[in-house]
């Protein structure tokens, strides 16, 4: 058995909502400029994207179903195109997507999780 399927779904959750946080963390503070010219603020929160992307992928397909008021496949799309995004990433988007979806999916996964504890 590999090591996902052996892990509860909830555990995905919980890494999701962690990573979601630390998004938000990371870019406190910063408009779009300074956040794009930042460095270390930019890896971080890139890769923390592509971490909440790719745990999305753990969420079994029974549970998405479920929860349609989560853009899921939208969440994964978003971790694809920033994993092959050696053409570049539209800062715009991503800057979009930091500053209204992120803080906007936080509360709807935390209430899945309190739901489902």
């Amino acid at each position: 058995m590999s090591d996902h399927a052996a892990r509860e779904w909830r555990f995905y959750l919980d890494d999701m909502i962690g990573f979601a946080e630390k998004v938000i963390a990371y870019t406190d503070g910063l408009d779009q400029a300074r956040f794009v010219a930042s460095g270390l603020n930019y890896d971080a929160t890139v890769r923390n994207l592509e971490l909440f992307g790719e745990t999305a992928t753990r969420i079994p397909d029974a549970v998405r179903a479920a929860n349609p008021q989560l853009p899921w496949r939208l969440v994964i799309a978003t971790r694809n195109r920033l994993i092959h995004g050696y053409l570049g990433i539209d800062n715009d988007i991503l800057w979009s997507i930091i500053q209204s979806d992120i803080p906007a999916l936080l509360p709807q996964l935390r209430e899945l999780r309190d739901r489902t504890t």
